[in-house]
């Protein structure tokens, strides 16, 4: 039987609201860069970061380091920030940009409607613990 790890929703809502906000930037980035040449469409997977923050397998502070140079030190990082995948592009263009602009207009609509729908169960999550709290209805 598969069991579904139980959380904190604040916990729950800290992370999800991070990481829709990290999504909403790699999506407003994608759709700038439209018409650049050999610009590649970015995107994460939302729902494993997600169980990977819940988890603690990935720390929303820690950052991701990369040897760019044969004499760079190597440090071994078992936290890494989530890496942004690249999107592959449904019809080539030519100039090697893979941005379709009506999907990520898509994904920009629901990454904030989901944002949205964030909020409003962190701000109930706040509202009934202190509801809780001070013994009167919110």
């Amino acid at each position: 039987m598969n069991t579904v790890p139980q959380f904190d929703s604040l916990k729950f809502g800290e992370a999800a609201l991070k990481l829709r906000s990290l999504r909403h930037e790699l999506l407003s980035s994608n759709l700038v860069n439209a018409d650049t040449p050999n610009y590649k469409a970015r995107d994460i997977d939302f729902q494993s970061v997600l169980m990977q923050r819940l988890t603690g397998q990935t720390s929303p502070s820690s950052v991701g380091l990369d040897r760019t140079h044969q004499g760079h030190i190597h440090m071994a990082s078992s936290i890494q920030s989530p890496r942004p995948m690249f999107r592959v592009g449904v019809q080539p263009s030519l100039d090697g940009n893979t941005v379709d602009p009506d999907i990520e207009r898509g994904q920009f609509v629901k990454n904030a409607f989901f944002t949205e729908a964030t909020l409003s169960f962190l701000g109930s999550t706040l509202r009934s613990r202190l509801s809780a709290i001070t013994g009167q209805p919110s």
